[in-house]
């Protein structure tokens, strides 16, 4: 790979038109891919077959309005008071006209529906007012009926008296006859007695229905009082919009559309603000936060390399492989779906890494030119030894972003293969563009100062016998150089044991984390979403921003009185559990056998006791009801990703560290400095969680970095900060310990090939770790707070990781260790490949070259 690499650089110095130009093309058609595949990004994430979407898939099938993706146009007055009779007639008009908009299935008017609700419980209260008449007519009727009932009970005694009497008296047939003529009245007016009592029964049975009927209505009324879209004190109405497409498919354009359709006519007094369902959308890739960060890096490349045009080169080189990278990604967002954080991953890491793999070589490159090596023949050699470590540094990240997809989780995966991509080109760039723009430049790579150096050190005094060779050159130069002596043994224990427990300290807070989806709270103050948030919460209560769908499957053949009566035993169950503000059935399917609720949680999206009614909901079964319930609705998609990612977590991690082991293990062929390497890594990764839970979950120092709100940590940043860090502490590692080995092979003490290999690498990793500290944290200022989240992660790691963990405790532990850490079995060390990852073998073979 070395000599490869040197034959490579030799090329693009010899053909820098070449090379450039096929950069140029490469651009454009990336360019072209983008302007013709771009269609457009998601901004929600999912993961299938997680209990919400089984949930989504019965209602697409069943109950096809309540499946797809739905949101909230919230209209309030701008001074408080209520809403007027033609403030209330303009928004409605508006609804009318919003159920052509594209992709739109329903648009509630919420006047119209309160106006339903009022005339309900009118209806409930004339209804009662109703039965309590009937009653009373019928009671009444009960009496005259009671009363005329004792009429003909007393006849009939009188009657059959007078019949004793008569035919104890040997009365003629003519009296007997009278008697039975008398007989036959009273059985006739019996009968009709009996017929009217009958009557009165049916009615006061029809009326106990009735009345049953209307308290089910009446019981159902009050369950949902609590689900409004008009506030009490009529200053805030919410139009739900319901969509055809599910949110994940539903496109950007028919969003804009609503967003467009709600705010082409203003209405005066009136403010209107979308739910992030509608108005959340791609966030800014760059911003001043970011460019603040680039800059930041430019300053430490000029520091270190003391020359503006040195300084420009890894920032060009970073800038053309992140336009490549990402708009090559992008090309393929009309075949693939992607998250909308997908290209701000690939820019970060492609600025970051390529920023950094360009510096190693060029600063290689400087070296070799300040000991006497001809431009071209530098190049090469630059790009065989530090193009090595750059390409094996580079495949670490890559693998690391890759093995994302063992996850299972498609958008997680995706995310990692289109950082691997970018991280990929940039690897590409350094090893070629790279060494055709030092070709170009020349030795103006190196300040005039530093050229007038190359001129001194190549001048032989005019009694040399010759020119002085590259060996005699270093020789003096280390000569010059300050002694290298290894750090004390005390010293090192102290820094072990202040390393691991400042990184223990910070790591506490990971203990609490909890992990989710940002809710509208988070977002900039000055969106439509932040507004429509926090206007929905003060007017309604923090519930209804975390609305949750609950479906319930009801047994076959049940008549239409039965099927209300067991949505009434089911909304009964739900209200019951804690934290349950309002439930109210809204549809049930044509087949009777699944029925749907809205319910109206007592907090936000994000918070613990939603959360927890979520999961009693889902262990609730209400008598009559096949099975459990079933939810989905935002906040209960948000606990199942969380709740994937979160289980999936300790295999990602697993697969990394064993990646981790493996790869260090024949880089360094020695059993404990990958350990070493290893726990350094876990102890940066939860130290950076930590960091997170304090700042973003807790509010830590808040306001210093423009949080105005904490919540739930990211969900799926704990698992892509593995797979970043990982790579990039590897990329550390091998520059400070590759140079400790080199050393120790060449017969150095243990204890002082580590301060030797520090000294030498410790340059390179110091500048590359502030590069990469200064670009990612300028993505903490983002507006979006994914991003803002997953600037600071990474920008903290770094920081603990190179500064903490590389610089700090590892050469502790290995002059702890001393040559005990380079101990590989016998049989092992036989069997491993010989990786020359700094190219040293090259290095030898063209060591005479001047």
């Amino acid at each position: 790979m070395a000599e490869l690499l040197y034959r490579l650089g030799k090329f693009a110095a010899r053909r820098v038109w070449t090379v450039i130009a096929t950069w140029i093309v490469v651009l454009l058609v990336a360019g072209v891919g983008f302007a013709i595949g771009f269609k457009g990004l998601a901004t929600s994430f999912d993961i299938p077959g997680t209990a919400s979407s089984q949930v989504t898939d019965e209602l697409a099938e069943k109950l096809p309005d309540f499946s797809g993706a739905a949101g909230t146009v919230v209209f309030s007055t701008e001074d408080g008071s209520a809403l007027s009779a033609d403030q209330q007639a303009a928004i409605s008009a508006m609804v009318a006209d919003a159920g052509d908009l594209p992709d739109v299935a329903t648009v509630n008017d919420p006047f119209a529906t309160e106006r339903e609700r009022a005339d309900r419980a009118q209806q409930i209260e004339d209804g009662r007012a109703q039965i309590d008449d009937g009653r009373s007519q019928l009671e009444a009727g009960q009496a005259q009926l009671d009363a005329a009932q004792a009429d003909v009970t007393a006849g009939q005694a009188q009657l059959d008296a007078a019949r004793t009497q008569a035919e104890a008296a040997g009365a003629p047939e003519e009296q007997l006859a009278a008697l039975d003529a008398q007989q036959a009245q009273l059985e006739a007016g019996q009968a009709q007695l009996d017929a009217q009592q009958a009557q009165i029964d049916s009615s006061t049975g029809e009326l106990e229905t009735q009345s049953a009927t209307l308290e089910q209505g009446a019981e159902l009324l009050d369950l949902a009082k609590g689900i409004r879209l008009v506030s009490e004190d009529g200053s805030t109405a919410l139009v739900n919009i319901g969509f055809t497409e599910p949110r994940l498919e539903l496109s950007p354009a028919s969003k804009k559309a609503v967003v467009e359709h709600f705010t082409a006519e203003p209405i005066d007094g009136i403010e209107v603000a979308f739910s992030t369902e509608i108005a959340q959308g791609v966030p800014q890739i760059l911003g001043v936060g970011e460019a603040i960060g680039v800059v930041i890096a430019g300053v430490v490349l000029l520091v270190m390399l003391g020359s503006i045009i040195a300084a420009a080169l890894p920032l060009l080189t970073a800038i053309v492989g992140v336009a490549i990278g990402v708009l090559g990604v992008l090309a393929f967002s009309g075949v693939v779906q992607m998250a909308s954080v997908t290209p701000v991953l690939g820019v970060m890491l492609g600025l970051a890494v390529g920023i950094d793999y360009s510096l190693f070589i060029i600063n290689r490159h400087r070296k070799q030119l300040l000991q006497g090596l001809d431009v071209d023949e530098s190049i090469g050699l630059a790009n065989g030894t530090a193009g090595n470590a750059v390409v094996f540094a580079g495949t670490t990240v890559i693998v690391a972003l890759l093995a994302l997809n063992v996850t299972g989780i498609p958008f997680l995966g995706l995310m990692g293969t289109a950082g691997a991509v970018c991280v990929a080109v940039a690897v590409l760039i350094a090893i070629s563009l790279t060494p055709a723009l030092l070709s170009m430049v020349g030795e103006r790579v190196l300040g005039r100062r530093a050229r007038a150096r190359i001129v001194r050190a190549d001048a032989a005094p005019a009694s040399a016998p010759a020119e002085p060779t590259r060996a005699s050159r270093r020789e003096r130069s280390v000569l010059r150089t300050k002694p290298i002596r290894p750090m004390s043994t005390l010293r090192s224990v102290l820094t072990i044991v202040v390393a691991i427990a400042a990184l223990l300290v910070v790591a506490i807070p990971a203990l609490s984390m909890r992990v989710g989806l940002p809710d509208g709270g988070s977002e900039p103050v000055e969106s439509a979403s932040y507004r429509a948030f926090t206007i929905t919460e003060d007017a309604f209560g923090a519930g209804a921003n975390s609305t949750i769908l609950v479906t319930a499957d009801l047994p076959s053949g049940l008549s239409d009185e039965d099927v209300v009566a067991q949505q009434l035993e089911i909304a009964r169950s739900i209200s019951d559990l804690d934290d349950v503000v309002a439930v109210a059935p809204i549809a049930v399917s044509d087949d009777g056998e699944l029925a749907a609720f809205q319910v109206v949680p007592a907090d936000g999206p994000n918070s613990v006791s939603t959360e927890t009614l979520v999961r009693s909901l889902r262990e609730l079964e209400p008598a009559g009801v096949d099975g459990p319930l079933g939810v989905a609705g935002q906040a209960a998609i948000n606990i199942d990703i969380s709740e994937g990612l979160t289980s999936i977590l300790p295999i990602y991690l697993t697969v990394v560290v064993g990646l981790s082991l493996l790869i260090m293990i024949v880089v360094f062929r020695s059993l404990l400095v990958p350990v070493i390497a290893t726990g350094g890594f876990i102890l940066s990764l939860f130290a950076t969680y930590g960091a997170l839970v304090a700042v973003f979950q807790w509010g830590w120092f808040a306001d210093l970095l423009g949080i105005h709100a904490t919540g739930p940590i990211l969900n799926f940043l704990p698992i892509i900060l593995i797979g970043i860090l990982f790579g990039l502490a590897m990329d550390y590692q091998l520059f400070l310990a590759s140079g400790m080995r080199e050393a120790y092979v060449h017969g150095s003490e243990a204890r002082l090939a580590v301060a030797q290999g520090f000294r030498a690498g410790r340059s390179v990793v110091l500048a590359a770790g502030l590069i990469m500290i200064a670009v990612f944290g300028g993505f903490i200022f983002s507006e979006s707070t994914i991003i803002r989240s997953l600037g600071f992660g990474l920008a903290f790691g770094i920081l603990v990781d190179a500064f903490v963990v590389r610089m700090l405790l590892m050469p502790a532990i290995m002059h702890v260790l001393g040559r005990s850490a380079w101990w590989v079995p016998k049989w092992l060390d036989r069997i491993l490949p010989n990786v020359d990852v700094e190219g040293a073998a090259l290095e030898r073979r063209h060591a005479l070259h001047p």
